[in-house]
């Protein structure tokens, strides 16, 4: 394993340096194209065949193949190469720096870690192919927004089992996590001068009721999942607007919320709850109009079929670490979500790392490079 340490640092550091955003959430963000030519030249350089698509413009997935020495089963090991923004650490985020243990910078862990992970396992598999199958690592874009680099990626025909990998944590196996949904919820007023309260509806007031009815959801219910597998379930207010000016009622105001669907619902589940305390709202406030309009949707998710891959990443765990992984469910959604639904036995495994989309984001070191002894160990195993 002492042999990945100073690589590690370096390609990890270089990845971090490369401003990857997906412009999607941040529209001056520069998207996966220089990060994608960069792992595409460290992976030829070391003799493995890539493929770079153009899934949209401007964005790319990267797929690198490597082949074992007979045929067999597919493995994909996922991670992807875009980021969030970085407006609250501009000065230092794209500078990475190491401090004790940790690598710090925007993406060391999420998931520039989990690439650099990968390119170090297909460089030491490829000077002793595995016995048989082949590995294809998918570098996909855009999974901190829409997930368009996934959603290429699992229409291709051929693979038999994927590994996605994000920082879970070190000595851990995620095989179930929750769903979500972006959704906004409007509501109309009637314009009117600020003086005549008779004839102007105000949109804003009545977006406080509804948020009071959100808060009793989150308090009366989300509170009690505290326990469950997959983690309390998710629920926050993203943003909100609404009006033109200080002496004119409002027409219209919009929020955004995230909520979590656990494992066994789904998103109708939420929709049903939302729109039934808007029609008890509407019964005592009959002005109260309101719509609701999903901006995305994503189901839980839930390995199926993946035993197989589990009893190598068991076998290599307990060669590497000394035990078998733990299982456990996340509070989050990830891009295996998209694979098992794809029908594709899926498992999400990770280094340790830390301050996700946040300034100070932090990736483990030693943590880092015992992952890349198990996730190479991982693929040997299952493609012997």
């Amino acid at each position: 394993m002492d042999t990945y340490s100073e690589e590690a640092v370096r390609l990890l550091s270089d990845l971090v340096g490369i401003e990857s955003v997906t412009p999607w959430l941040v529209p001056e963000g520069k998207g996966e194209s220089a990060i994608v030519d960069h792992i595409g030249a460290f992976l030829e350089h070391h003799g493995i065949g890539v493929e770079v698509e153009e899934i949209a413009p401007g964005r790319f997935n990267l797929l690198a193949t490597l082949q074992g020495r007979l045929p067999g089963p597919t493995l994909c090991l996922n991670a992807h190469t875009d980021t969030v923004g970085y407006d609250n650490w501009r000065s230092d985020a794209l500078r990475p720096r190491v401090e004790g243990d940790l690598l710090i910078g925007l993406g060391a862990a999420d998931d520039k870690g989990g690439c650099a992970a990968i390119m170090l396992a297909l460089k030491s598999l490829v000077s002793s192919p595995p016995d048989r199958g082949s590995v294809v690592a998918a570098f996909v874009a855009d999974e901190e927004a829409l997930s368009i680099g996934s959603e290429r990626l699992v229409q291709r025909e051929g693979i038999d089992a994927a590994i996605v990998i994000e920082p879970i944590g070190l000595g851990e196996v995620v095989v179930a996590h929750q769903g979500f949904g972006w959704i906004d919820i409007i509501t109309h007023g009637v314009a009117a001068h600020g003086s005549a309260p008779d004839a102007g509806v105000d949109s804003i007031i009545h977006m406080s009721w509804l948020i009071s009815a959100l808060e009793r959801l989150e308090l009366e219910k989300f509170s009690k999942t505290v326990g469950e597998f997959c983690g309390k379930t998710v629920f926050h207010t993203s943003k909100i607007s609404g009006g033109t000016d200080y002496a004119t009622y409002p027409t219209s105001t919009s929020l955004g919320i995230e909520i979590g669907t656990q494992p066994g619902e789904n998103l109708q589940d939420r929709l049903q709850e939302i729109h039934g305390f808007i029609a008890e709202l509407s019964e005592e406030h009959p002005t109260l109009k309101a719509d609701v309009i999903v901006r995305l949707e994503r189901e839980p998710f839930v390995a199926k079929g993946h035993e197989r891959i589990l009893e190598s990443l068991s076998d290599a765990s307990r060669s590497v670490l000394g035990a078998d992984p733990v299982q456990v469910g996340l509070n989050a959604w990830t891009d295996a979500g998209l694979l098992q639904s794809a029908g594709i036995p899926t498992i999400l495994m990770g280094p340790t790392g830390g301050n996700f989309h946040a300034p100070g984001e932090w990736v483990s070191l030693p943590k880092l490079i015992q992952f890349c002894a198990v996730l190479e160990a991982t693929a040997r195993s299952y493609l012997r």
